[in-house]
């Protein structure tokens, strides 16, 4: 049952402990000053809230109190008695009393008893000016709450006007958006039709440019023709003219792969130009021979011997 001790308690910020009301000790041999008081154990009456910390306190909550009789409370000869609790969070006192006209308890300080509505509230007597002041209380609320309802009623036709005017903002946009999309339109419509009219002063160029290139392919052509035949001419010359060393070499190897000489230069001289770089390339080489492309396998190092690693014979 260790856990039902409380070992601490709430202090709000405001709490002040010069306010509390000290029990007086009861004097030896003496007797008690003041209204009999005695430790009682009770239910809470009513359900109530605590004004200092707003903890709720429920009817048929126990608490440990302190019963006080005051001899000169009094109705109709029936005693009146006070109870004095602690609230439950911030243990600040709480004090209500017995009501024996209507039969009930009131709260006199500490707390605030909740609303029950199934309580019917009993009529109680008012004098003439009591009567004015509600009466004039109750007109000035009607008349606030007139003034309310005026006033919530601007409030909605300001919306209103604000929303209608939103609405009409929003048709004018919308009404700029679809002109401007129908003057693009005309303008991309205006450019197509720019663009077809002056396609055919566009088709002569293209025309034009057409015939340039095939003259200048007919032109390329001649030259590579002419080229040609000078180089056919050239070779029957060669072939004439050294008749011998043409038959020597056999039909292994051409006759312009020979030595150098005049009809070599004669040649080089009535070929084109990539005809000429070539024979340059190949007649570099010693004796005008043909570059041979063999695989030339290189001989590995023994880098065994190198170490200084001596190897064993084989014995196979």
């Amino acid at each position: 049952m260790s856990e039902r001790k409380v070992l601490s308690k709430y202090y709000p910020p405001d709490f002040d402990p010069s306010a509390l009301n000290r029990r007086q000790g009861k004097p030896k041999n003496k007797q008690q000053a003041g209204p009999a008081v005695q430790v009682v154990r009770l239910m809470a009456p009513m359900s109530m809230r605590c004004t200092r910390c707003g903890e709720y306190i429920y009817k048929g909550r126990k608490f440990n109190a302190r019963k006080e009789t005051p001899l000169d409370e009094k109705y109709l000869g029936i005693q009146i008695y006070r109870f004095y609790i602690r609230c439950t969070r911030c243990s600040g006192e709480i004090i209500f009393r017995t009501d024996p006209k209507n039969q009930d308890y009131n709260v006199v300080s500490g707390a605030k008893r909740n609303v029950e509505p199934w309580r019917q509230p009993e009529e109680v007597d008012e004098t003439d000016e009591q009567r004015l002041d509600r009466l004039e209380a109750e007109e000035a609320a009607a008349n606030g709450e007139a003034a309310a309802e005026q006033n919530r009623m601007e409030e909605l036709e300001a919306k209103t006007l604000e929303a209608r005017r939103e609405m009409e903002v929003a048709d004018a946009l919308d009404e700029i958006r679809t002109r401007n999309a129908r003057i693009a339109r005309a303008d991309h419509r205006d450019h197509l039709e720019t663009v077809a009219l002056t396609r055919p002063g566009d088709a002569d160029a293209e025309e034009r440019q057409r015939q340039q290139d095939e003259e200048d392919a007919a032109a390329a052509r001649a030259a590579f023709a002419a080229a040609a035949a000078g180089e056919e001419k050239a070779e029957a010359a060669a072939s004439g003219g050294d008749g011998s060393g043409s038959d020597s070499e056999g039909d292994d190897q051409p006759s312009w792969l020979g030595k150098a000489g005049p009809s070599h230069a004669k040649t080089r001289e009535s070929t084109s130009t990539s005809s000429r770089a070539s024979l340059a390339a190949v007649l570099e080489e010693p004796n005008g021979t043909v570059p041979s492309f063999k695989r030339q396998v290189k001989k590995k190092t023994d880098r065994a011997v190198l170490l200084g690693i001596k190897k064993k014979p084989s014995l196979v």
